[in-house]
């Protein structure tokens, strides 16, 4: 089940997601790509979880695009 990004239960290591990289916010330009690391310590937080990509790209998560189980 894909989710928002806003809780930190639903973001794991792996899941595809979208996310709205720093200098996007205004715009709202999404960057999709695969999970490598969770900054955001909160459980949950309004804006997004935050997270590191694979390619190093750092950003808030606004889609969660697959579930890693499937």
């Amino acid at each position: 089940m894909a989710g928002n990004g806003k809780i930190r239960s639903d973001v794991k290591p792996g899941l595809e997601v979208d996310i709205v990289l720093k200098q996007d916010q205004r715009t709202g330009k999404l960057t999709r790509g695969i999970v490598k690391d969770l900054l955001t310590n909160s459980p949950q937080h309004p804006h997004g979880i935050k997270v590191r990509l694979q390619d190093g790209q750092v950003g808030r998560v606004q889609n969660i695009i697959t579930n890693g189980t499937m």
